[in-house]
């Protein structure tokens, strides 16, 4: 199968285009720089030039695009910036995607957990639960209605909602490995707030199930099926270190440190992959300790 990527060099992006080409496909990665090898092909969404006729015979197309929501303190300039590097470019490629005489057959778009805001508690998250309410929630809803152009073209549109992807190298558990590594590692907050980890093996391998099956469509939450409580998740993580727990991270230290978004480590999300099960994609890391293992 012929599959165009991008966001292509990113942490997911760039395990994803190995995955696939180790499945056997052939990919074509939408860089914005200009192309230095044969499978590269340049496209520019602040223009809005996308190189259709590198996109022929494409079945697939993925779209990971954005600026990295934890690269910088959430200020009103870079909050701006967030929501325009994933609405502009969604919207260029999906409109793009239209223009072509064979169009592709899927069309996976990302988006993320914060799609169900900032804290819902306790409660269980599936793909049937309604969008939550602050800045993150409402930038994936957005994010997710800039496909809008593709489906109206009657591409089938997948929207992963990825959880905290964690995997060698990278993902929501570099920040945490140097302190954790010293013995020094603790929870955030109360400890009590659930995270939706899943490895980054599992979030390519679904990537390609979303890409290869025919008749995916919709949102699919991209987590492994055992949401834990960021204490049992600190606690895991120290014990494959082999290293102690410490004190916790107070969540006033964290406001003063990251500002607004220590709300996403602070809230609970404990979200489900329904419709990955459903539909019979099964992970190869189903809970908390295994996605940490793989990673380490």
């Amino acid at each position: 199968m012929r599959v165009a990527v991008a966001g292509s060099s990113g942490f997911i992006g760039t395990a994803l285009v190995a995955g696939l080409r180790s499945a056997g496909h052939d990919v074509v990665r939408l860089v914005r720089h200009a192309p230095a090898a044969p499978n590269e092909a340049q496209w520019d969404p602040e223009q809005g030039r996308v190189p259709l006729a590198r996109l022929v015979g494409v079945e697939a197309v993925v779209h990971l695009g954005g600026i990295n929501v934890g690269s910088h303190r959430w200020t009103r300039r870079f909050k701006k910036r967030l929501h325009h590097s994933r609405i502009r470019s969604t919207t260029v490629l999906a409109s793009a995607l239209t223009g072509l005489a064979a169009r592709p057959r899927v069309f996976v778009s990302a988006s993320a957990m914060g799609y169900y805001g900032p804290d819902r508690g306790r409660e269980l998250l599936d793909e049937e639960s309604g969008p939550g309410d602050g800045f993150l929630a409402g930038l994936c809803q957005d994010w997710e209605h800039a496909a809008a152009p593709a489906r109206a073209a009657d591409i089938a549109v997948c929207h992963p909602r990825f959880g905290l992807v964690i995997g060698p190298g990278g993902g929501a558990l570099k920040p945490l490995l140097p302190l954790f590594r010293l013995g020094l590692g603790g929870h955030f907050g109360n400890g009590e707030q659930f995270w939706s980890p899943v490895s980054l093996s599992d979030t390519v391998r679904a990537l390609r199930f979303l890409i290869e099956q025919h008749g995916c469509v919709g949102p699919y939450n991209v987590s492994c099926p055992a949401p834990v409580s960021n204490g049992e998740f600190s606690r895991l993580l120290a014990d494959e270190l082999h290293r102690p727990r410490l004190l916790p991270v107070p969540g006033f230290a964290l406001q003063i440190a990251i500002g607004q978004a220590s709300s996403e480590l602070l809230g609970s999300l404990r979200m489900v992959p329904t419709r990955l099960s459903e539909a019979g994609f099964r992970f190869e890391h189903p809970d908390a300790r295994s996605v940490i293992k793989s990673a380490l």
